[in-house]
C-alpha cells in the first residue's frame, strides 16, 4: 500500500453506506473517489443477521438518519455479492482501487472471493476474535482502526493478528474517534503518534470532523494513511451523510493532502533549486557608505550593508573592518579585497 517511509500518503475515500443500497449510487461514488484523485475507495460488506440482534438500538448518529433500531438500518444499505462484483470491477475499470469493510464472517468469504488482498478492520470490531483472526490470515495487509480504543486492546488485536501470521509489518494502524462528527477538542491527533511509538507500527487517521483540516494536519505529522468519509450529497438520507465530505471538499481534501505531503520534503536542510536566484536579491553586500581614500582603513564609520549581494557579502563584515582600501570607492560602491 505505501513504502515504508511514508513517502506516499495513501488516500482512502470512504463511501461506507452512503450509496442507501443502490448500485448506480454506489458506482458514482466511485467516480468521485476516481476523479479527486483518491487511492482507494471503500465501502462496508455485511449480513444484517449475522451483525446484529434483532432490535439492537442505533447509535445516537444513527437515530438522527431517521433509523429506529440497527436491523431496520443496515438491510436498507445492504448489497448483494453480484453488486460487490461489479462495483469492483468497475473500480477497476476508473483506475480506483476497490476495498470493502467486511463486519462478518461470512462477509470476509464474499469479498475474498472478490480477490481482496487489504483488509480493513473497524473500530467497532477490534476486540472481536474472530474477525480479527479472520482476516489476519488472508490478509497481505491489514488497516487497524482505533476508535473508542485504548492502548492495550490495539495491543491484543495486534498480538491476535500476529498469532494466526500477521506481524506488525503488515499492520497500519489508524487513530480515530468514533463520534460522527467529531468535535475538533475530542480529535487527540497527537494519540496518532504515540500509536506509532508505542508500537512500532506504520500508522495513519481515519477521521469523522466536519472539515479538511484535520487530515492534513495528520498528514504534517506523518500519517501514512488518510480516510474521510465522502457523499453525493450531505442532504441524502444515511445515518454517515451528515459528516461526510461532498465531492468538490473531497478534491479539495485530497489535493491539499498531496500538497502537504509534497511540503514534508527530507529532513535535510539545503538551499532549494527554486530560492538560489533570490540569495544575490535578498542577501547584503558591503558597500561604502561614504567616499573612501585609498589606503583608508575601513571602519563601520565609512561601509554599510546593503542590497543585492554583490562583491563581498555581509557575512565578511569582521573580516573586512580593519583591512585598508586598496583604491579609493564611491559611496554605494561595492566593496572589494
Amino acid at each position: 500500500m505505501t513504502d515504508r517511509n511514508g513517502e506516499h500518503v495513501v488516500v482512502i475515500a470512504e463511501a461506507g453506506v452512503n450509496h442507501n443500497g443502490s448500485l448506480t449510487a454506489a458506482k458514482e461514488l466511485a467516480d468521485v473517489a476516481a476523479r479527486a484523485g483518491a487511492d482507494f475507495v471503500k465501502y462496508q460488506t455485511f449480513d444484517p443477521k449475522a451483525l446484529v440482534v434483532p432490535e439492537a438500538a442505533a447509535a445516537e448518529y444513527q437515530k438522527a438518519g431517521g433509523y429506529a433500531d440497527q436491523a431496520e438500518m443496515l438491510a436498507r444499505l445492504t448489497l448483494s455479492t453480484d453488486e460487490l462484483a461489479s462495483l469492483a470491477e468497475h473500480c477497476t475499470s476508473i483506475g480506483v482501487r476497490f476495498l470493502s469493510t467486511a463486519f462478518d464472517l461470512g462477509s470476509i468469504q464474499v469479498l475474498q472471493g472478490l480477490g481482496q488482498t487489504t483488509w480493513k478492520i473497524p473500530s467497532g470490531e477490534i476486540t472481536n476474535v474472530p474477525l480479527v483472526e479472520a482476516i489476519g490470515r488472508i490478509a497481505d495487509e491489514v488497516i487497524l482502526s482505533t476508535g473508542m480504543a485504548t492502548l492495550g486492546e490495539i495491543e491484543q488485536a495486534l498480538t491476535w493478528l500476529r498469532a494466526v501470521g500477521c506481524p506488525r509489518e503488515r499492520v497500519i494502524v489508524l487513530h480515530c474517534n468514533t463520534e460522527y462528527p467529531t468535535p475538533y477538542d475530542d480529535v487527540n491527533l497527537r494519540a496518532m503518534q504515540t500509536i506509532g511509538q508505542a508500537f512500532g507500527v506504520r500508522f495513519g487517521y481515519s477521521d469523522h470532523t466536519m472539515g479538511i483540516e484535520v487530515p492534513i494536519a495528520a498528514t504534517a505529522l506523518g500519517a501514512v494513511v488518510i480516510e474521510k468519509h465522502f457523499t453525493l450529497d450531505r442532504n441524502l438520507p444515511g445515518p454517515d451523510q451528515k459528516a461526510s465530505l461532498e465531492p468538490d471538499e473531497l478534491q479539495q481534501m485530497i489535493s491539499s493532502v498531496r500538497n502537504a505531503q509534497r511540503a514534508l520534503g527530507q529532513r535535510e536542510k539545503c538551499v532549494t533549486d527554486s530560492e538560489k536566484k533570490n540569495l544575490s536579491v535578498a542577501r547584503k553586500g558591503i558597500y561604502a557608505a561614504r567616499s573612501i581614500d585609498a589606503g583608508e582603513a575601513f571602519s563601520a564609520e565609512n561601509i554599510t550593508t546593503k542590497r543585492p549581494a554583490d562583491g563581498l557579502p555581509a557575512s565578511f563584515w569582521h573580516q573586512t573592518v580593519g583591512r585598508h582600501a586598496r583604491r579609493a570607492y564611491r559611496p554605494n560602491e561595492a566593496i572589494e579585497w
